[in-house]
């Protein structure tokens, strides 16, 4: 059986309960990080006819940029960034209308980021570990960063 430990300590206990000490202010230094790495998607991206038919796989991180203290001073999941969600609007844009650049589709995932209104600045690699390189090669990505003006 425990019993609870007034602010101070048992010496507070033994002296008659001290006043509680007021609760820590945590004060943000710059913003938080959130970050969502490795998610997968087919997509049809490429400058060659074969990517475009065939497909390829496409992986993705990102790093997102926001002020977490309203979420976590609250509890609140409306205001952050719903990762799951995030997860599943990245995945249906790197599915959605080919282009031939991953720099353009990286692009277009960082809007998707900063479409979430906690996100103040997104950083996002796209990743096309099959791309159509003759030679051998570990990765070939592109990093964009974005932030809102």
């Amino acid at each position: 059986m425990s019993a609870e430990v007034p602010a101070g300590g048992t010496d507070a206990v033994a002296a008659g309960a001290a006043p509680a000490a007021p609760p820590l202010r945590l004060v943000p230094h710059g913003l938080d990080v959130l970050r969502l790495s490795g998610v997968r998607a087919t997509g049809h991206h490429g400058v060659f006819e074969h990517e475009r038919r065939d497909g390829q796989e496409f992986v993705v991180d990102v790093v997102v940029h926001l002020d977490a203290a309203p979420a976590a001073d609250g509890d609140d999941l409306a205001q952050t960034v719903h990762y799951g969600v995030l997860a599943e609007q990245l995945v249906a844009a790197v599915e959605r209308d080919p282009v031939d650049l991953v720099e353009t589709l990286a692009e277009r995932l960082a809007h998707v980021v900063l479409s979430f209104p906690a996100a103040v600045r997104a950083e996002v690699t796209v990743h096309k570990p099959h791309a159509p390189i003759t030679v051998p090669f570990g990765d070939v990505s592109i990093t964009v960063v974005r932030e809102r003006a």
